[in-house]
C-alpha cells in the first residue's frame, strides 16, 4: 500500500519553538524518515482494567487512513465512565448506521464491544503518514481533534474517538478519513497554527464542551415536521398551539388525548388527520418532539416523562392551577437527551415557548453560581464567565475543598480584576451562600443539586445541568416552583466543530488561556496514575500527558521544581506555559530520543 512519511525537511520556515513541538510530536528525522515498529500506549482491556503497553505495534496506514503522532493529551472525567462501563458504555458499542459495514471492518482503529481500546480524547497531534487515497489531509499538518462522530450512530449514542475508535493515550494514533470527515465535508481534524503550546491546543476540546453549554441554540417553537402530543384535562381549552409552530411549518403528526369533544374539534382544525390516543401508557417511549399538557395531574406527567424524545420539549400549561406534588422528571435526559421542561401558569402553550432563551449564555448583571467550582470543569466555567467582559457580572463558586478553591482563586482573581467582575469562592461546609442566583451551573452529577438549584433560583433563572447525571435517572422536582419562577433547565453533552473553533479563536487571539486549567503534567508512566487522580479528585485542574515522555510519572505543578527545576522556572504565577512545555521537551527523554 502506498503511503507518505513526513520528515523534518518537509517543514517550511519553522521557528525554534516549532522545532521543539515537532520533536514532541515525534516527527521522523531527516536522516531516516521511518516510523518505529513499537510504541507506548495506555490500553483499557476490561472494566476498570488499565494497562501500559510498552510494545504496541505502530500501524502503517491503509489507503484511506491517516497516522498522526500525538503531542499532548488531557485527561477527562468522561474517561472514567468508559473505564467503569467499558463495553457497556453507549459509545463503545458497535456502529449501526452512517458508514458501510465493509468500510468499518477494514479500519484498524475500530474497536467496539469488548475489544481493548486506547482512551484519551483531548489532544493535539501531527499527521506523519497518509494512505494513497487520502484527499483532505496532508502530511505535516498539526491538528486539534474533534472526537464526537455524530454521523455514526451506535444503538444508544454516537461513535467517538477514544471509545469505539482508539484514542490518544499512545504515541501514534491511526484514523480513517471516511470517519474523520463528516457528511458536509467538515474535518474532525482541525488544522492549528504552530505558535501555541500543545497543552493549550489539547485543552480546546474540554473548553469547547463548556462553550457548547453557553452557545448551544435552543428551540423555542414546536418542531416543524416533528411529532406533537397534546394531552388536555377536562374543562381546559387548548390554546396557543398554532402560534407556537415553527417558521418552517407545523409538526408532521399530531396525536391527542383529550377529555372534551371541544378540545378535539380545535385540534382537528389544526390537523384533520390528527390521531386520538386511548391509553397514554401504551405509547412508545421517547416518541415525541413536543408534548403539551393542559392540566395539573402529577400521575399524568410521570407517564408523559417517558414519552419525550431526544431533544424534546415538555410544555405544562397549568391554566391557573397547581400540581401540588413532586413530579418525577428525567434530569439525566436533560443533559444527555437534550430534553427540556417548560411551563406557564397561564392558559396558552405559546407563552411557555416564548420564555425559552435563545442560548444558555450568561447575561449582563448576571449573578452566577457554579456548584462544584473547584474541579477541572468547574474552574473552566468560573474562568469563562469572568472573562466575558459583560457589565455587572458576579460569580460565586462553591466546593468542599479549600485547597481546590485556593488553587482556583489564584487563577480567577486576576481575570476578575481585569474584567471588573466580582468573585466569591466558598467552602459550603464553612459558609453558606445566599441567593437568589440568576444563573446556576451544576458540575456534580447529583440530582438533588438540581432540585436545590430551583430553590436558589431567581425569577427567570437559567439552570445549566452541565454534569452528566446518568441518562435513566429521574428525580422528584417541584414543577410548580419551576413554572412559577420561569426557570429554564437545560443541559448539553459534548461539543461541535463550531464550538471548538470559537474556543480556538479565543486562544489564538489571547482572550482565553486554556493553560490556566493545567494542574499537573505526566508521561506515559504516570498516565494511569493520572486517571486515578481524576477518579479520586486529588487534583483540582487538568492533567496533561505527553506520550513521548515514556517513563515520566505524574507530577503536580506544585512539585515540578523537585523533578524539573528549569521547567518550574518557566511557570508564571504557578501556571503552565508554552515556555515551560518547551523546556520540558528540551531536557526530557523524549527530546534526547528524537534529536
Amino acid at each position: 500500500m502506498a503511503w507518505a512519511v513526513f520528515g523534518l525537511s518537509g517543514l517550511k520556515a519553522v521557528s525554534c519553538v516549532t522545532k521543539q513541538f515537532a520533536l514532541v510530536s515525534g516527527i521522523m528525522t531527516e536522516s531516516n524518515g521511518t516510523l518505529p515498529a513499537k510504541q507506548y500506549a495506555v490500553q483499557l482491556v476490561g472494566p476498570d482494567q488499565l494497562a501500559i503497553n510498552r510494545a504496541k505495534d505502530v500501524p502503517q496506514p491503509k489507503s484511506h487512513e491517516i497516522l498522526a503522532k500525538v503531542e499532548a493529551v488531557g485527561l477527562c472525567f468522561s474517561d472514567l465512565k468508559l473505564l467503569k462501563q467499558f463495553d457497556q458504555h453507549a459509545r463503545k458499542s458497535e456502529i449501526v448506521s452512517g458508514i458501510e459495514p465493509d468500510v468499518l471492518a477494514d479500519i484498524q482503529s475500530y474497536v467496539p464491544g469488548a475489544k481493548p481500546t486506547v482512551p484519551g480524547h483531548e489532544l493535539v497531534c501531527r499527521i506523519v503518514a497518509v494512505g494513497d487515497a487520502v484527499q483532505r489531509h496532508k502530511v505535516g499538518e498539526r491538528c486539534l481533534v474533534q472526537t464526537d462522530y455524530r454521523d455514526l450512530k451506535t444503538a444508544g449514542s454516537n461513535a467517538a474517538f477514544g471509545y469505539n475508535f482508539e484514542g490518544g493515550l499512545q504515541e501514534y494514533v491511526i484514523m480513517d478519513e471516511r470517519v474523520v470527515t463528516d457528511s458536509k465535508g467538515e474535518r474532525f481534524l482541525i488544522p492549528v497554527e504552530e505558535d501555541q503550546s500543545a497543552s493549550a491546543i489539547a485543552l480546546v476540546e474540554p473548553w469547547a464542551c463548556v462553550e457548547d453549554s453557553y452557545v448551544n441554540e435552543e428551540r423555542n417553537t414546536i418542531r416543524s415536521g416533528g411529532r406533537l402530543l397534546v394531552v388536555a384535562a377536562s374543562g381546559r381549552k387548548v390554546r396557543g398551539i398554532e402560534n407556537a409552530f415553527g417558521s418552517n411549518g407545523p409538526p408532521a403528526e399530531i396525536h391527542y388525548a383529550c377529555a372534551d369533544s371541544g378540545q378535539v374539534e380545535e385540534l382537528l382544525k389544526l390537523d384533520p388527520l390528527a390521531q386520538a390516543v386511548v391509553d397514554l401508557s401504551q405509547l412508545k417511549d421517547e416518541a415525541y418532539d413536543d408534548i403539551l399538557y393542559f392540566g395539573t395531574e402529577r400521575d399524568v406527567l410521570n407517564v408523559l416523562n417517558d414519552k419525550l424524545g431526544k431533544g424534546g420539549i415538555m410544555n405544562v400549561i397549568l391554566g391557573g392551577g397547581r400540581i401540588d406534588a413532586p413530579v418525577s422528571i428525567g434530569v439525566g435526559r436533560i443533559h444527555y437527551g437534550l430534553t427540556r421542561w417548560i411551563g406557564t401558569q397561564g392558559l396558552r402553550a405559546d407563552e411557555s415557548y416564548a420564555m425559552i432563551p435563545k442560548t444558555g449564555e450568561i447575561r449582563a448583571n448576571e449573578h452566577v453560581l457554579v456548584v462544584g467550582a473547584g474541579g477541572p470543569m468547574g474552574q473552566m466555567h468560573v474562568l469563562r464567565n469572568l472573562s466575558t467582559g459583560l457589565p455587572g457580572v458576579s460569580v460565586v463558586g462553591t466546593d468542599f475543598d479549600n485547597d481546590r478553591l485556593n488553587g482556583l482563586r489564584k487563577k480567577a482573581e486576576p481575570i476578575a480584576r481585569q474584567n471588573d467582575a466580582r468573585l466569591d469562592l466558598v467552602n459550603t461546609q464553612e459558609r453558606q451562600v445566599t441567593g437568589p442566583f440568576s444563573y446556576i451551573a451544576i458540575m456534580a452529577p447529583v440530582p438533588a443539586l438540581v432540585a436545590k438549584a430551583v430553590e436558589d433560583a431567581a425569577p427567570g433563572a437559567i439552570i445549566n445541568i452541565f454534569a452528566g447525571i446518568p441518562a435513566p435517572v429521574k428525580h422528584d422536582m417541584d414543577l410548580d416552583m419551576i413554572i412559577e419562577k420561569r426557570c429554564f433547565l437545560f443541559g448539553t453533552s459534548g461539543s461541535s466543530i463550531r464550538d471548538m473553533m470559537i474556543v480556538l479563536e479565543k486562544v489564538q487571539t489571547g482572550r482565553l488561556s486554556t493553560n490556566a486549567s493545567v494542574d499537573a503534567i505526566s508521561g506515559m508512566a504516570g498516565a494511569t496514575d493520572g486517571i486515578r487522580a481524576v477518579e479520586n479528585r486529588t487534583l483540582a485542574g487538568k492533567i496533561i500527558v505527553y506520550p513521548c515522555l515514556h517513563e515520566t510519572g505524574l507530577i503536580p505543578l506544585s512539585e515540578l521544581k523537585d523533578h524539573f527545576p528549569t521547567v518550574a522556572d518557566k511557570l508564571e504565577d504557578g501556571q503552565w506555559t508554552a515556555a515551560a512545555e518547551q523546556e520540558l521537551v528540551r531536557q526530557s527523554d523524549c527530546h534526547r530520543r528524537t534529536e
